[in-house]
């Protein structure tokens, strides 16, 4: 009776064990990535909520100025949308506009021709290149911002000589047109800057940074005189926090393609996953490692071979 041996396995098929030993440190990076990426967007989405909302007690929040005001006789009204805003503006008005650069230049526009006769003041906060010179001519935003947080008025607006000292560091601005009061320079360029109509009581106020604003920041320097001085000269305020769900923000006449309608972090997130892949490859291209040995069933001298 023969009996047939039964030779071991020669296939070279990684197991289970092999195949997560290799492949954990891709799995342990993917899983570090979205770990990181939910920490940092509920971090951020803590701090900046309500972001200059007047209804916001947040410390980015603007309740307290709101507080104040209401305090001194001055109701505050939040509005969302352009059509409300331009509806706003008035001689016993000061509409202010949270947040510029997210409007449009249509939207701009219009707002800049309902308010530049209305005789009320408007306060701009922040307003960079792609908004102010729309909605305040004359007035250029510089590229470089300001290294100091607060600054001295050296001005003779009475606002801002009364309130001294400000947190108003942050953007700065060149103006181009004589008659307007540059205060709280920065290297020889106003961080904030007003500008009055050309006919009428009505005015413009440029404000480079929002600190005075923050109900966190606002009873530090002068920022909480300068704050009420700027937004209470009026009964009452409007205040617009620009809405991307606006109606007004669509442009009925420009065609967008499918990339203009991404938002702008879906870009940076889909360059940082084509980095990670492409480390990944990199990483995965080296060597496997030794050839696996076959077991043979006999052994031969290699002096018979």
């Amino acid at each position: 009776m023969t009996t047939e041996a039964t030779l071991p396995s020669t296939s070279a098929s990684p197991t289970a064990r092999q195949v997560w030993t290799r492949a954990r440190g891709v799995v342990l990076a993917l899983v570090l990535l979205l770990v990181a990426a939910v920490v940092i967007a509920a971090i951020r989405s803590t701090e900046r909520h309500g972001s200059l909302d007047p209804r916001s007690a947040d410390p980015f929040g603007s309740r307290a100025v709101a507080e104040l005001l209401a305090d001194r006789g001055v109701d505050t009204r939040v509005v969302t949308t352009l059509d409300e805003a331009r509806a706003a503006a008035g001689p016993d008005t000061t509409l202010l506009i949270a947040v510029p650069d997210l409007l449009t230049h249509r939207q701009q526009s219009e707002l800049r021709t309902a308010t530049a006769d209305s005789d009320g003041r408007t306060v701009l906060v922040a307003p960079g290149s792609w908004s102010v010179e729309r909605l305040a001519p004359g007035v250029v935003a510089d590229p470089a911002t300001s290294l100091d947080s607060t600054l001295s008025p050296d001005c003779g607006l009475p606002a801002a000589r009364r309130a001294g000292s400000a947190d108003t560091g942050g953007i700065r601005y060149t103006v181009t047109h004589p008659g307007n009061d540059e205060c709280y320079p920065s290297e020889r360029l106003p961080t904030l800057v007003r500008v009055p109509a050309d006919s009428g009581d009505g005015d413009t106020v440029v404000l480079g940074a929002p600190d005075i604003l923050y109900n966190d920041t606002l009873d530090e320097q002068g920022n909480a005189s300068l704050a009420l001085q700027l937004l209470g000269s009026r009964p009452h305020l409007v205040w617009y926090l620009p809405s991307l769900a606006d109606s007004s923000a669509t442009d009925p006449d420009a065609e967008k393609s499918f990339v203009d309608l991404l938002p702008s972090g879906w870009l940076w997130g889909t360059l940082q996953l084509f980095f990670a892949a492409a480390l990944a490859a990199l990483w995965r291209a080296r060597r496997l490692g030794p050839l696996v040995p076959e077991k043979l069933p006999v052994a031969i001298r290699a002096s018979e071979t």
